[in-house]
C-alpha cells in the first residue's frame, strides 16, 4: 500500500504551477523573464495598487504594471523558478490564471451583469409603479400592502442584483482593505433594511424604490464600464485572429507535417500555398509570388517576392506557393511584436476616467459621511434612535446620485444615438469626452483618405473595344487589385465575348493566354512587351501585348475617398491641426498631401507611427488618429482617441474608439462636433446634479424633507437631467455645412 502525504500533495500541485508559469513566460533580457496573468476581478485604482504592493514585495520580482482595461498583470522576475504569483494574488482576494491571448473566451462576467442590471430594473420599474399609488393618497390598508408587495419585489433585487457590489465589499473587507463598494453596499442595504424595518412596524413611509433605483443606476455604470473595457481586450484578440492557426512542415527527411504555429521553430521549412496566411516570420527560400502586406505597411499594391525575400507573420501569400524558412517563433514574430507593442501602450497610457467616475470618488463618500454625521447629530441632540435614522435615510434618498448616476450615460446614449443615424458607431464612452477635447489630427492614407482599392485613370481609352474585351476578360480569371480595376473597366466598356485558352498566371508578373492562336500577355510592361522602354516616366503600369506588341496600356490610381476634401476644410475651420502618416511609398503620399494641402510622412513603419503619436502627446496635443490597417493599429491606440473605416482590417476597428460604416469622410468633423456638445451637456448636468444636492442636503439634514418627499425631489432630479440629455444633436450639422466646398476630385497619380 502506498500513501502520500497532504504536504506531498502539496508540493506536486506547487510544482505543476511552476511548470505552467515557467512555460507561459518568456525572456525580456538578460537573466529577466516577463509573465503575463489575467485577474479578471480588477475594476479599480484600489486593485491596481492592492495588487502591485503585493507582487512588488516577492522576492526576485524586478516589476510589475497593472492594465485596468484587459485586466492583465504583467510581472518582470529574475531567476530560475517563478516566484508564487497566483498564491499571493489569491491570498489577497484575487484570483488569477495564466493569459492566453488566442484562446476564445465567453465573456461570463458581462453576462452575470446584465442579468443583473435587468433583475434591478425590473424591480424598480415595478416598485416605481407601487410608490406612485402610495404618493398618491392611498389608504393605510392598501399603503401597507403595497409595501409588502414592494418588499418581496426588493428583496430578491437585493440578492440577486446586490451580489455585485456585495461580494466586492465583503473580499474587500476580509482582507482588511476597503473599495468604492464598500459605501455603495452600506447605503443600500441601510436603506433596504429600515424600509423593511418601517413596513413590519406599520410605519407611514418605505423607501424600497429608492433602493432598488440606486441599485438600477450603479450597475448601469458597472456594465458600461466592463464594457469598455472589454473593447480594449478585442484589439489584441483581433491581432491573434490574424494569425494562421498551423503550417506544413517539411521535415529532415522529406516528409510533411502540419504543426501548429505554437510549435513551429527557427530554421523549419515550411510550404506555405497561396491563399494563406505568413505564419510566422520567415525568409522565403524557393518560389515566386506575390504578397499582400496591406494590413502591415498600408501599401495597396501587392509586393513581388522570391528567394531571400523576409516575409513578416500575419501576411497573405496571394498568387503562387512558396517554399519558406522560419526565422522566429510565433512568439517573437512580428504579430506577437504588435500585440505586445498594443497592450504596453494601452497600460502606459494614462488612465483616462469619465467625468462622472471622478466625481463619484468624492462624491460616495461625502454623502455617506453626510447621513452618519446626520445621525449621530440628531441623536446629540436628543432626538429617538427611530427618528434619526429616518432623517439619515432622508439623506441617503435625496442624495441618491441618480441624478449623476444619469448625467453620463443619458448623455452618451444619445450621443451613440446620433452618431448612429450618421454612421457612426461608438464603442468606449470615455471617448466622447477624449473625442472633444481633439487638437491635432493624424490621417493613415491608403483606406483612409483614399478607398483602398486601385482604380483605372485613363479606363482604357486608347483601346479599342476588342483589346478593351481581351484584357477584361483575361483580368476576371485573376484576383489582383490591378486586375480587379482592369475587369471593372470592362463592365463599364462592355464588348463581345472572347474566347480564351491556356490561361496562366505568372507570379509578380501578369497573365498569359492564348486567343485566335495568338499570345496575349496582360501585366507589367517590362514582361508583357518585347523590348519595354525602362527609362519611360510615364509609361502605364499594366499594358496589354499580342506577341509582344502593345495594344492598350493601363494606369492606375488610388481614388480620394468620398467627403476627404469637405471634411479636411470642416476639421481646419475648427482650428485643428493636420498630417498624414502613412506607410506607402513617398511619391504616392507626396502626391496626395500636395492635392490636400497637409504636411506629411511616408514609408512610417508601425513602431515609427507609434513613436509619431506619443511623441504628439508629449508634446502636449490631444491626437486623433484615423487609420485602417494593422499597422495603425498600435498608433490608433496610443492616441488620445481614435477612429477606423468599416472597410479596416478586423485589428484596426477593434483598437479604434470610433467605427465609421459609410464610404464618407464626412464622419470625422461630425463625430467631433457631436462629441463636443455632448461634453458641454455633460458638464450642464452634472452641474445640476450637484445643483439639486446643494439645496437638498441641507434641507434634508435639518429634517424638513420626509422620505416621501426625498423621493420625489431624487426623481424629479434624475427626470431634469434625462430631459437636457435629450437636447444633444439638434444643431450639429450647421458648422458642417457652412464649412463644406464643393466637393474636387483629385486626379494625381
Amino acid at each position: 500500500m502506498t500513501c502520500c502525504s497532504p504536504g506531498g500533495d502539496l508540493g506536486f500541485v506547487q510544482a505543476n504551477s511552476d511548470n505552467e508559469l515557467l512555460l507561459a513566460s518568456r525572456v525580456v533580457g538578460e537573466g529577466l523573464r516577463q509573465t503575463d496573468l489575467s485577474v479578471p476581478t480588477i475594476h479599480c485604482g484600489g486593485c491596481i495598487q492592492a495588487i502591485e504592493r503585493a507582487i512588488v514585495r516577492l522576492p526576485e520580482v524586478a516589476s510589475v504594471r497593472v492594465n485596468l482595461s484587459t485586466r492583465r498583470v504583467t510581472i518582470r522576475w529574475r531567476g530560475e523558478a517563478p516566484p508564487p504569483f497566483i498564491a499571493t494574488l489569491d491570498g489577497i482576494g484575487y484570483p488569477s490564471h495564466v493569459t492566453d491571448i488566442g484562446s476564445p473566451q465567453t465573456d461570463k462576467v458581462q453576462k452575470a451583469l446584465v442579468r443583473a442590471l435587468a433583475v434591478a430594473g425590473f424591480s424598480a420599474g415595478n416598485i416605481m409603479m407601487l410608490s406612485m399609488a402610495v404618493w398618491s393618497g392611498a389608504d393605510p390598508e392598501t399603503r401597507e400592502l403595497f409595501y409588502w408587495l414592494s418588499a418581496a419585489i426588493a428583496l430578491p433585487a437585493m440578492a440577486y442584483s446586490g451580489r455585485v457590489f456585495f461580494q466586492s465589499a465583503w473580499e474587500a473587507l476580509r482582507h482588511g482593505r476597503t473599495n468604492m463598494d464598500v459605501p455603495i453596499s452600506i447605503g443600500v442595504l441601510l436603506a433596504f433594511g429600515m424600509s423593511l424595518y418601517e413596513t413590519v412596524n406599520h410605519g407611514a413611509h418605505a423607501y424600497f424604490d429608492a433602493a432598488t433605483s440606486l441599485l438600477f443606476f450603479l450597475l448601469i455604470g458597472r456594465t458600461l464600464d466592463h464594457m469598455m473595457r472589454e473593447r480594449a481586450r478585442d484589439a489584441v484578440k483581433g491581432l491573434a485572429r490574424l494569425a494562421a492557426r498551423g503550417a506544413m512542415v517539411v521535415e529532415p527527411d522529406g516528409s510533411h507535417r502540419y504543426l501548429p504555429v505554437g510549435e513551429i521553430a527557427p530554421d523549419m521549412t515550411i510550404l506555405l500555398v497561396a491563399g494563406e496566411r505568413v505564419p510566422v516570420d520567415a525568409q522565403v527560400v524557393h518560389g515566386r509570388s506575390e504578397i499582400d502586406c496591406a494590413l502591415v505597411t498600408g501599401e495597396s499594391v501587392p509586393q513581388s517576392v522570391e528567394a531571400g525575400a523576409v516575409l513578416q507573420a500575419g501576411t497573405l501569400n496571394l498568387t503562387a506557393p512558396l517554399t519558406i524558412q522560419a526565422t522566429a517563433a510565433a512568439k517573437d514574430s512580428f504579430l506577437a511584436e504588435m500585440t505586445r507593442m498594443m497592450e504596453g501602450v494601452e497600460a502606459g497610457r494614462p488612465r483616462h476616467r469619465r467625468i462622472a467616475d471622478r466625481a463619484a470618488q468624492l462624491y460616495a463618500p461625502i454623502v455617506h459621511l453626510t447621513a452618519l454625521l446626520t445621525f449621530v447629530g440628531w441623536m446629540v441632540a436628543g432626538s429617538g434612535a427611530h427618528h434619526a435614522i429616518t432623517i439619515a435615510i432622508a439623506v441617503l434618498i435625496i442624495t441618491c446620485p441618480c441624478a449623476l448616476g444619469l448625467a453620463v450615460p443619458m448623455v452618451q446614449m444619445v450621443a451613440a444615438r446620433r452618431l448612429f443615424e450618421r454612421g457612426i458607431m461608438v464603442k468606449d464612452g470615455s471617448a466622447l469626452e477624449r473625442l472633444a477635447e481633439v487638437d491635432h489630427v493624424v490621417f493613415d492614407k491608403t483606406g483612409t483618405l483614399t478607398g483602398g482599392a486601385p482604380t483605372s485613370l485613363d479606363r482604357g481609352e486608347a483601346a479599342d473595344s476588342r483589346a478593351l474585351a481581351i484584357a477584361a476578360t483575361m483580368a476576371a480569371q485573376s484576383g489582383h487589385p490591378y486586375a480587379r480595376a482592369i475587369a471593372a473597366v470592362g463592365r463599364v466598356r462592355p464588348a463581345a465575348t472572347i474566347l480564351v485558352t491556356n490561361l496562366r498566371e505568372e507570379p509578380s508578373c501578369g497573365l498569359e493566354a492564348t486567343i485566335d492562336d495568338a499570345v496575349y500577355r496582360l501585366g507589367r510592361p517590362e514582361w508583357a512587351l518585347t523590348i519595354a522602354d525602362a527609362g519611360a516616366e510615364d509609361r502605364p503600369n499594366v499594358v496589354l501585348s499580342k506577341n509582344g506588341q502593345s495594344l492598350c496600356g493601363f494606369r492606375f490610381q488610388d481614388d480620394l475617398r468620398p467627403g476627404a476634401r469637405p471634411a479636411i476644410a470642416a476639421l481646419r475651420s475648427r482650428g485643428l491641426s493636420l498630417e498624414i502618416l502613412s506607410g506607402d511609398r513617398e511619391a504616392s503620399v507626396g502626391r496626395l498631401a500636395a492635392a490636400l494641402d497637409i504636411p506629411y510622412t511616408a514609408q512610417a513603419a508601425p513602431m515609427e507611427k507609434t513613436l509619431r503619436v506619443e511623441a504628439l502627446g508629449v508634446s502636449g496635443r490631444k491626437v486623433l488618429m484615423v487609420g485602417d490597417g494593422l499597422n495603425d493599429a498600435p498608433a490608433l491606440v496610443a492616441a488620445h482617441v481614435s477612429m477606423a473605416p468599416g472597410t479596416a482590417a478586423d485589428v484596426g476597428r477593434n483598437a479604434a474608439d470610433f467605427v465609421f460604416l459609410r464610404d464618407s469622410l464626412d464622419a470625422v468633423p461630425a463625430a467631433l462636433e457631436i462629441a463636443q456638445e455632448a461634453g458641454h451637456l455633460v458638464r450642464q448636468n452634472l452641474w445640476l446634479a450637484v445643483g439639486y444636492n446643494a439645496i437638498a442636503i441641507p434641507v434634508a439634514v435639518l429634517g424638513h424633507a420626509t422620505p416621501l418627499l426625498a423621493a420625489v425631489a431624487m426623481s424629479l432630479s434624475s427626470i431634469l437631467v434625462v430631459a437636457n440629455a435629450l437636447r444633444l444633436g439638434r444643431s450639429c450639422d450647421r458648422w458642417l455645412t457652412a464649412a463644406r466646398p464643393k466637393e474636387a476630385v483629385w486626379s494625381g497619380r
